[in-house]
């Protein structure tokens, strides 16, 4: 399984998309400061995932989110579960 991800940095708000096969060692690195991305914006939580079985199939929904389109419909799913 592959798992795309959404972290919220607590320092500025910020959003960061990512695509995992292992999601707790993938945010154990973030938290770390190991991530360039994401070192400067800690503390990070998990806001929200979603699971793929093919992972080319999870790379390609990462690409479009964090496109403009995808970050629309990123937003309004996430608003239509309660997130935001």
């Amino acid at each position: 399984m592959h798992t795309v991800y959404i972290l919220r940095s607590e320092r500025d708000g910020n959003l960061y998309i990512g695509c995992t096969e292992d999601l707790n060692k993938r945010i154990a690195i973030h938290q770390s400061g190991r991530v360039r991305s994401t070192k400067n914006r800690l503390p990070i939580k998990l806001i929200y995932s979603e699971q793929y079985e093919d992972k080319y199939e999870a790379f390609r929904i990462e690409r479009f989110y964090k496109t403009a389109k995808g970050k629309r419909a990123l937003k309004a799913k996430m608003k239509h579960c309660g997130i935001v």
